[in-house]
C-alpha cells in the first residue's frame, strides 16, 4: 500500500509539472514576438551574450541613427572646411540681400524725382531741377545732374555727360553684382580642394597601414571628399543662378534709365542750335 501510494503521488506531481510546463510553453510562444520586440532594449547585454553575429549590426546601425546629418557634415568637412564655407555662405547671403533691395525700380529710378523733376523743368527753374538731381544719391539721378550740369556747353554736351555717367554708375553695380559672381567660381573650387585633400588622407591611410585599412578607417577622408563637393555646389548654384539674374535686371535698369533720363533732357534739343 505504501509502495502504491507514493507511485500515485509521484504519478500525480509528475502530471502536475507537466500542466504547467505545457501552459509556461505557450505563455513563451504567446510572448515571444514581444519579447523580441522589447530584448534589444530592455535586455541588451543578453542578446550580445546569445547571438554575438547578429548583435553587432544593430550596433553599428544605431550609431547613425542617432546621428544628426549636421553633424555628420561637420565631422566630413572639418574645422577649416566649415569656417571656409561658413564665411562663403554668410558673403553670399549679405551680398545677395544688398542686390536685391538696391535692384530695384523704386530705388534706381524714384519716380517722385522724375515727376518733380519734369515739373521744375516746366517751371523753367532749372536751377533748382539740377540742385534736385545732384542731392538724389540715385542712379537716374546722377545722369541728371550730369546732364543738367553740360547743359551750358549745349545739348549734345550734355548727353555725353549723362551717356558718362550711366557707364560710371553701370560699373559701380556691375562691381557690387561681381562679388556674387566670385562665390559662384570659389565655392566649387574649394570643394575640388576638399575632395582633394578628402582623396590624399584616404591614400595616406592605405599607405601607411600595414594591413588591410577598415572601411571605417578610410570613410573620413573619403566623405570628406564627397562632402566638400557637394557643399562647394550647393552654393555655387544658387550664386550663377542669382548673377545671371542680377545681370539681367542691371541690363534693364540701364536701359530704363537712358529712356527716361532722354526723355526728360529732350527738351534741351535746341539749345545750342542756331
Amino acid at each position: 500500500m505504501h509502495v502504491d501510494a507514493t507511485v500515485g503521488g509521484r504519478e500525480t506531481a509528475a502530471s502536475w509539472l507537466a500542466g504547467w510546463a505545457g501552459r509556461l510553453v505557450v505563455a513563451l510562444c504567446l510572448a515571444a514576438p514581444w519579447a523580441a520586440t522589447l530584448a534589444p532594449v530592455v535586455a541588451p547585454s543578453a542578446a550580445v551574450a546569445q547571438e554575438p553575429g547578429e548583435a553587432a549590426a544593430p550596433e553599428d546601425g544605431e550609431e547613425p541613427e542617432g546621428k544628426s546629418y549636421l553633424a555628420f557634415l561637420y565631422e566630413s568637412l572639418g574645422l577649416k572646411y566649415v569656417i571656409v564655407f561658413l564665411a562663403l555662405s554668410f558673403g553670399l547671403v549679405a551680398l545677395l540681400v544688398m542686390c536685391f533691395l538696391q535692384f530695384r525700380k523704386t530705388v534706381l529710378m524714384p519716380p517722385t524725382l522724375s515727376s518733380s523733376f519734369e515739373s521744375l523743368l516746366e517751371a523753367k527753374d532749372y536751377q533748382q531741377a539740377y540742385e534736385l538731381a545732384k542731392n538724389d544719391d540715385s542712379y537716374l539721378g546722377h545722369v541728371l545732374a550730369a546732364g543738367m550740369g553740360k547743359l551750358q556747353s549745349g545739348y549734345p554736351a550734355a548727353v555725353e555727360a549723362m551717356q558718362a555717367a550711366e557707364g560710371e554708375q553701370a560699373m559701380k553695380l556691375e562691381h557690387k553684382i561681381s562679388f556674387v559672381s566670385l562665390i559662384g567660381a570659389l565655392a566649387p573650387m574649394f570643394g575640388l580642394l576638399g575632395t582633394v585633400d578628402g582623396m590624399v588622407a584616404a591614400f595616406m591611410k592605405i599607405a601607411q597601414s600595414t594591413t588591410t585599412p577598415k572601411p571605417n578607417e578610410l570613410a573620413t577622408g573619403i566623405s570628406q571628399a564627397l562632402v566638400t563637393t557637394l557643399i562647394g555646389l550647393w552654393l555655387a548654384i544658387p550664386a550663377i543662378a542669382c548673377y545671371a539674374i542680377l545681370k539681367n535686371w542691371l541690363q534693364k535698369f540701364n536701359a530704363d534709365v537712358d529712356d527716361e533720363s532722354m526723355r526728360l533732357m529732350s527738351r534741351f534739343q535746341n539749345i545750342g542750335k542756331k
